[in-house]
C-alpha cells in the first residue's frame, strides 16, 4: 500500500543511481572540529535532510574514522545525495548506524570524499556530492561509521 510519502509529483520524478536506487533528497550536516589521533577520529555532528518532496528534518549524530588519521580541522560542512530502494520517505528513515569509506587530504581547506551505507535496514546510500569543507591541517584514509539520530 502507497502512502503520501511514497508519492512523487510529475516536476520531482525521482532519480535513478548506478545501482538501482532513487535519490530522495540531500543530507547536509555540520561537523565538529577536532584531532586525528593516528588511529581515527570521533566528532559531533548536526544535519538537515531536505527531501525530494520539499519535507525537511533535523538529525544529530557522531561520525568515528578508524585507520591513518592524521592532525587537526576545524568546525566542516559535508552534504550527501541520499538514495533509497523507493523514492518514498518516512519520518526518521535516516536514523541509524552507516559504514564506508573515506578518504582526506586537508592543508588550509580540506577535500574528501565519503560513501555510507546504511540507516533503515542498511537500504539507505549517503554519497558525497561536494568535496568536504573543513579548514586544517590532516590526512585520513580510514573506515568510517556514521551514526544518526532524529533531532
Amino acid at each position: 500500500m502507497a502512502s503520501a510519502a511514497d508519492q512523487t509529483s510529475a516536476d520531482e520524478a525521482p532519480v535513478a543511481d548506478d545501482v538501482g536506487g532513487v535519490k530522495i533528497g540531500t543530507l547536509s550536516c555540520e561537523i565538529g572540529g577536532g584531532f586525528g589521533y593516528v588511529l581515527g577520529s570521533s566528532k559531533e555532528m548536526n544535519c538537515t535532510f531536505h527531501s525530494r518532496t520539499g519535507l525537511t528534518e533535523t538529525y544529530s549524530g557522531a561520525i568515528r574514522k578508524m585507520g591513518v588519521d592524521v592532525g587537526f580541522t576545524t568546525r566542516g560542512k559535508l552534504v550527501w545525495a541520499v538514495f533509497a530502494p523507493t523514492a518514498g520517505y518516512h519520518k526518521g528513515s535516516l536514523g541509524g548506524i552507516y559504514d564506508g569509506a573515506t578518504v582526506e587530504a586537508t592543508v588550509g581547506a580540506g577535500l574528501g570524499a565519503n560513501v555510507l551505507v546504511g540507516g533503515t535496514s542498511g537500504s539507505i546510500q549517503l554519497q558525497t556530492v561536494s568535496v568536504t569543507g573543513q579548514p586544517g591541517l590532516n590526512l585520513a584514509a580510514t573506515g568510517t561509521s556514521l551514526t544518526l539520530n532524529p533531532a
